[in-house]
Formats: C-alpha cells, sequence, structure tokens
C-alpha cells in the first residue's frame, strides 16, 4: 500500500466526509474532556455549514486529500493569510491510517502547496487536548509562538519558516 496526496475541491463528496469525520472526532475530544459528552447532531451540522471550507480553495488556498492504497484517508488545507504567510488548516487522518507515515506526508505537501502559492512562512493553531498533532507539529520543525487568532478553541500556536 502506498500514500498519495493530491488537490481537491474544497465541496467535493470525498472533502465533505473527510470534513465531517475530522469535526465530529475533534469536536467529540473537546465536548467528552469538557462536558462528558458527545457533540450534539444538530451542532455539527451547523458548525459543517457555518464552515464549508471555501477559504481552501484557488486561488488565495488548497484543500489537499491523502489516499492510502487509493481510499481516502486524510485531508490538510492551507490558505493565505497575507501575502508570505499560509495557515495549516484541518490536518486530519482517519484513526485507522494513523502510524503509518501518513501524518508527515500531507504536512509536507501542505508545506509545498503553501511555497506554491508565495508563502514564506506556516503557521497555525490547535488544542491542548490534540496531544498527537502537537507532538507532530515540533517533530516537523514547527515552533511554538505567541497568539495569532481569537479563535476561541485554540490554545497553542506554532509557525514555521517555509525555506
Amino acid at each position: 500500500m502506498t500514500w498519495t496526496v493530491t488537490p481537491e475541491p474544497y465541496d467535493s463528496p470525498v472533502a465533505a466526509a473527510l470534513w465531517r469525520a475530522y469535526y465530529t472526532e475533534v469536536s467529540d475530544r473537546w465536548y467528552l474532556l469538557h462536558e462528558g459528552r458527545r457533540t450534539d447532531p444538530a451542532e455539527l451540522e451547523r458548525e459543517i455549514a457555518a464552515q464549508p471550507g471555501a477559504d481552501l480553495a484557488p486561488p488565495d488556498g488548497r484543500l489537499l486529500v491523502a489516499r492510502y492504497g487509493g481510499e481516502p484517508a486524510g485531508s490538510a488545507g492551507v490558505r493565505l493569510v497575507d501575502g508570505t504567510t499560509a495557515e495549516l488548516k484541518r490536518v486530519f487522518l482517519r484513526e485507522p491510517m494513523r502510524g503509518r507515515g501518513g501524518a508527515p506526508l500531507l504536512v509536507g505537501a501542505a508545506e509545498e502547496a503553501a511555497r506554491a502559492l508565495g508563502a514564506t512562512r506556516m503557521i497555525l493553531d490547535t488544542r491542548s487536548d490534540l496531544v498527537e498533532a502537537r507532538g507532530l507539529y515540533a517533530r516537523l520543525g514547527y515552533r511554538e509562538t505567541g497568539r495569532h487568532n481569537d479563535d476561541p478553541y485554540a490554545e497553542h500556536w506554532f509557525s514555521k519558516e517555509l525555506t
């Protein structure tokens, strides 16, 4: 089995399925940690509708889909924040696909996409409970920085020079 990473329209059925899996996992993790429950299905639908991913569309963004053995396994998005800074968004691998080398490949492809958009720096945010993500970013050379947005769920901000 091999990995491939290719651009994908943000509104494709594949992207929608991966976004739903991503949001369900990160939302459920937050609610289970803070409120002892899973995400309310109506809230899930509202959030998905409110954030369809249009900011990950060309010309200023890209959505990438990782496939393992041809099957959609994960996604990562990039969007320009300004002329030289891109933001890494929605990095996700389905649970059965984790631990097979896909995450570094996916983030590397996102960095290449950011460079192609003219970015020389990548930023991202994440939460404290997403320890796997924080570990991945540190291993890939991202350094924790000060706050760069006002996302109410963000607790850690990272940056990497794309040289």
